[in-house]
């Protein structure tokens, strides 16, 4: 029996059809907090009438401040079209490869994001640099993988769609890190401002979506339906709102490049801390990629800091 431990984040059988943009407010990962997996997996309803909250277009929150922007606005679409390009292509690759593959393809993201940084915008990061992120990344590669067994040929499977999926959301992460990168350092854009705009731009698009599918009627009269679910709802933005802030903090204060990092390295860190919490088996592969994460994280933060432009 194959005792590394897995990771179901519940992509696979999420029901709704415009799951794969909700991304961009909501991963559905099983390091979410609570609140999210209350709101979507709760029953409401009884017997055979129950139902599930499946409208998660509406999940859009905002944040509002008073200091004056500058950034263009066709930059916030353009940072906000090519993440939710990079979540609609990540989560389609998933009807061709399977959800590990998936992961440890999506766990190579900071490398899109400084070759991109360093082709478009001539960003130059030391060797000690692209040593670092590269341990990170074998580490957790070599954490998330499974081992085969013998009998498991029927995964085997040549380049193909599903690759090409998830090498379309990679260069689509690279690109969104050019986004953010420019508006850091042509525009001083503030953490607050770029949450606000690019969640403004969502709403723009995932509201329009909402309309074209229907999904706006089906969620009010859900609501009406049963209307405890508005403190989840209201739990959830909370959390989601909180969440963000400090994601576009990292993104604006060390850069895209180390915010990519971490967004690798956290399904890493929560599967580590299930190990150690609730004594899950670990295997030597696990084992030497966790050290591989922690040599690689540990270079980087003494010699890896900052780039040279």
């Amino acid at each position: 029996m194959d005792e590394t431990p897995s990771v179901n984040t519940g992509a696979e059988d999420v029901d709704y059809p415009l799951a794969v943009v909700t991304d961009i407010l909501w991963p559905r990962n099983p390091e979410m907090l609570q609140h999210p997996f209350s709101l979507t997996r709760g029953k409401y309803g009884e017997g055979a009438k129950q139902e599930k909250f499946k409208y998660a277009l509406l999940m859009i929150q905002f944040f509002d401040t008073t200091r004056v922007d500058q950034t263009r606005n066709w930059l916030y679409a353009a940072c906000l079209l090519s993440y939710l390009g990079a979540m609609v292509s990540s989560n389609s690759a998933l009807q061709f490869v399977n959800y590990p593959t998936q992961v440890l393809g999506k766990s190579c993201k900071p490398i899109p994001v400084m070759l991109l940084g360093v082709t478009m915008l001539r960003k130059k990061y030391p060797l000690a640099k692209y040593l670092c992120v590269l341990l990170i990344i074998a580490g957790v590669a070599l954490f998330m993988s499974k081992p085969k067994n013998g009998g498991d040929s029927a995964d085997d499977h040549l380049f193909g769609y599903g690759d090409l999926l998830l090498l379309l959301s990679l260069t689509l992460d690279g690109l969104t890190g050019v986004s953010q990168y420019n508006m850091r350092a042509h525009y001083q854009t503030g953490s607050n401002h770029m949450m606000l705009n690019v969640n403004l731009w969502s709403s723009l698009f995932l509201g329009a979506s909402t309309l074209f599918t229907g999904e706006l009627g089906e969620f009010l009269c859900f609501v009406k339906c049963y209307s405890s679910i508005a403190y989840n709802i209201l739990l959830f933005g909370l959390t989601s709102v909180l969440g963000q802030s400090f994601i576009f903090m990292t993104v604006i204060y060390f850069g895209p490049l180390t915010c990519s990092i971490i967004t690798t390295t956290r399904k890493f860190f929560t599967i580590l801390a299930s190990v150690i919490l609730f004594a899950n088996p670990i295997s030597t592969m696990q084992w030497m990629g966790t050290i591989l994460v922690f040599l690689g994280l540990g270079l980087d933060a003494k010699f890896g800091k900052g780039s040279k432009t």
